[in-house]
């Protein structure tokens, strides 16, 4: 394994410090502001000056291997240099979830005519996406649980239940849903799955309300939706009755990398927000960085932040060259490893800054909201780690 930069990989991560620098850090409080004004779920008049600027210095769908060249490895170091602005900067670059995953499986199993109507305008920029599969009366970790009912009536398909934690759906751009529902709840358990494009237009389609993440209204809103009796044409069924998990499986695996680097980008951020700090502020007749409490805390922090790393760049490895299948262990345990390092090294930072590190003065506090959040979302930690404590029991010893 080379996990050394590719000259590809090596000028995008360059262009794309650049531009934090020049556009993405000086627009923060002008987004904060902006949003204040105008509502929580509003789109920020910066933004649209952002992706211009992003799509001329050429940082445009670059998690998409065949339209910006990056592997999967080439990638994830440029994801992690959004993970310093995460609210932001993957969006300026049209690299935020859900639509990434959902521009991956229009791509990988839409028909020509799905890619024309939803993907074209995805990879354009012109709209967002939602992937509805979580269920608020189901342990919605196991995806077989799921109970929308997608069932078919002549040309088309009637898809009834609840959905929740929907990424996105707060933001009028948000104009279509992929939903995940049974189409056969008499098939082996794998087999009963199957997902649809739902038009959010459509009849029948219901945003319920908007679900905060300890208190803040993020990424465009996690929302509860209904749907009751939607009908819509049977052509809207993405890929084939029945592969709805498979689906979901092969739509995980580089999104996983994605939602991991940023975590490191996170975790980066605050370890140098701490370092500045201790470095500025006195206290008991010595700086902080003088205290060996200060520094244990900041050697620990290097150490996890650069071991997990390794892990996220061997996972992205795996992917290219063995698919998701091969890396299937590697990528549970990034999704367990990343938000966790995360977590406790945005939880020293606010140590050392104190008050002033869970109050909105800082990005600490909602770094640390979304950090534990990332132990949950697209399954929880316990699953991941039975994932992987299966495998161990199957690995041959020696």
């Amino acid at each position: 394994m080379d996990f050394a930069p590719s000259r590809l990989s090596a000028d995008m991560v360059d262009a794309m410090w650049q531009f934090m620098h020049d556009r993405v850090f000086p627009a923060e409080p002008v987004w904060k502001a902006q949003l204040a004004e105008l509502g929580p779920h509003a789109t920020p008049p910066v933004l649209a000056d952002l992706k211009r600027d992003a799509r001329h210095r050429g940082l445009w769908n670059l998690f998409l291997p065949t339209v910006s060249g990056l592997s999967n490895l080439e990638y994830a170091p440029v994801a992690e240099v959004t993970g310093w602005s995460p609210v932001i900067a993957p969006e300026a670059i049209n690299c935020q979830a859900p639509d990434t995953g959902n521009m991956e499986l229009l791509h990988l199993f839409g028909t020509p005519e799905q890619r024309k109507r939803w993907l074209e305008p995805l990879l354009a920029g012109d709209l967002r996406s939602a992937y509805a599969m979580t269920e608020p009366q189901v342990a919605s970790s196991d995806a077989t649980n799921i109970e929308t009912s997608i069932v078919r009536d002549g040309d088309d398909y009637v898809i009834d239940g609840v959905k929740w934690w929907i990424t996105g759906v707060a933001d009028e751009r948000c104009q279509v849903f992929i939903v995940m529902g049974k189409t056969n709840p008499e098939a082996p358990p794998h087999q009963q799955q199957s997902m649809i494009i739902v038009p959010r237009d459509t009849p029948g389609v219901e945003v319920v309300r908007s679900l905060p993440i300890f208190g803040y209204q993020d990424q465009h809103g996690h929302c509860e939706i209904t749907f009751t009796a939607v009908r819509v044409p049977a052509a809207n069924l993405l890929g084939e009755e029945g592969a709805g998990f498979a689906l979901a499986q092969a739509r995980l695996g580089p999104g996983r990398i994605h939602h991991a680097m940023r975590a490191i980008g996170m975790s980066e951020r605050a370890l140098s927000l701490l370092v500045d700090r201790a470095r500025s502020r006195t206290a008991f007749g010595t700086v902080l960085a003088d205290q060996g409490v200060v520094q244990q805390l900041i050697a620990d922090s290097r150490i996890e932040i650069d071991q997990v790393r390794l892990l996220v760049e061997k996972t992205a490895w795996l992917i290219d060259h063995h698919g998701a299948k091969g890396a299937r262990t590697e990528i549970a345990a990034i999704k367990v490893a990343a938000p966790a390092v995360a977590t406790r090294v945005i939880d020293r930072a606010i140590e050392v800054f104190g008050g002033a590190g869970v109050s909105d003065d800082t990005p600490l506090a909602y770094f640390y909201a979304w950090a534990r959040v990332l132990r949950i979302v697209d399954g929880p930690d316990a699953v991941h780690r039975r994932t992987i404590a299966r495998q161990e029991f199957q690995r041959p010893r020696r």
